[in-house]
């Protein structure tokens, strides 16, 4: 990125070049990541990794269930989004939807026996898709530093 003289007379500092191939390797990592860990998901558990992380969330939550919304925020999804993953893996069985017992009115979605064994099976090749794909990458560099500058970015 060549400095601006703007950006010069507001004391700000150039990119090094380490710092430039981190920023232009963002948008990539953001797009080709996700892709080629729901690519191994499909072509080996014909499940998604959307329709995986739901099933995960769940397993992790209190009575394997969640509030729609929450579910939604776990999985970065949209709420109607996450209504039709939640609708598909319904209709294999993994998911019931279930009305809250405080207020009637909202719906959870909760993680089924048959979702749980599911999640089972397609644990593996998540593994080796996110191995594959991501850590093993991350070779010698210092992976708690590393997770906790991505959570400060995401905050």
């Amino acid at each position: 990125m060549t400095p601006k003289p703007a950006a010069a007379a507001q004391g700000l500092r150039p990119l090094n070049a380490d710092e430039e191939a981190v920023v232009r390797s963002l948008p990539c990592l953001i797009y080709a990541l996700p892709r080629a860990i729901d690519a191994d998901m499909m072509r080996e558990q014909r499940l998604s990794n959307t329709e995986y992380l739901a099933l995960m969330h769940l397993s992790e939550a209190p009575n394997r269930q969640m509030r729609m919304g929450d579910l939604a925020s776990a999985c970065e999804m949209s709420l109607s989004g996450t209504t039709r993953v939640v609708h598909r893996l319904e209709s294999e069985g993994f998911i019931e939807r279930v009305r809250c017992s405080q207020d009637g009115r909202s719906w959870h979605a909760a993680l089924t026996d048959a979702g749980l064994a599911r999640l089972e099976e397609a644990w593996s090749t998540n593994l080796a898709a996110v191995r594959r794909h991501f850590l093993d990458h991350l070779e010698g560099l210092d992976l708690a530093k590393l997770a906790a500058a991505l959570r400060n970015i995401a905050s």
